[in-house]
């Protein structure tokens, strides 16, 4: 595996030391389930307010009760950094949709192009309105609303499409802005 770096960000915000013990907690769960603590976390470990309020959104939107399977927030999750050129989230949410689909070519195909990809039409359907969303989010429009609903998605769905999309932008944003980088450890995960 290769060495970590150790610049995480282009600003100079070292994370808070020693971390409030729920933080340190986290990040020692983190390191268990994954082997590493995202870089993200790290990023916003700055300022604990921070970090404990891009934690709580991030483990409701992609974690929490919702019909959408992990897998499909992933999915989300890449496309909408894709189209935003996103470095940190294509590389971290790409390997995600690898290891939890087992598809080295879908995780591929969601961070180049999700169209070249093998779709069910539930699944473009989706990724369809999520990058309409992020393209051109003032042109939704009942037609959008409907074609998600033609293949099944429900109300609650179609608003949990639209928060992951929408908490991906911002994030994104943020990403780019600060020059994260993904750990190292991603690039070469579930191939």
């Amino acid at each position: 595996m290769p060495e970590e770096s150790t610049r995480i960000t282009a600003l100079d915000l070292p994370m808070v030391e020693p971390l409030p013990e729920v933080t340190q907690k986290y990040f020692d769960l983190c390191q268990e389930k994954l082997g590493l603590v995202p870089n993200v976390l790290k990023a916003y470990a700055f300022d604990i307010g921070k970090l404990n309020a891009f934690t709580t959104v991030y483990n409701d939107l992609m974690l929490g009760d919702s019909g959408l399977s992990k897998l499909e927030r992933e999915m989300i999750a890449v496309v909408v950094s894709s189209i935003n050129r996103c470095w940190y989230c294509q590389v971290a949410h790409g390997a995600a949709v690898r290891e939890i689909s087992g598809d080295p070519v879908l995780g591929e195909a969601m961070v180049m192009d999700y169209r070249a990809a093998r779709l069910d039409a539930r699944q473009r359907a989706m990724l369809d309105f999520a990058a309409k969303l992020t393209k051109a989010s003032s042109e939704v429009e009942e037609p959008d609303r409907r074609a998600l609903r033609d293949v099944g998605f429900s109300d609650r769905d179609i608003f949990d499409i639209a928060g992951v999309a929408g908490f991906f932008n911002m994030t994104n944003r943020v990403a780019s802005a600060i020059d994260m980088q993904p750990n190292e450890a991603y690039h070469a995960a579930a191939r």
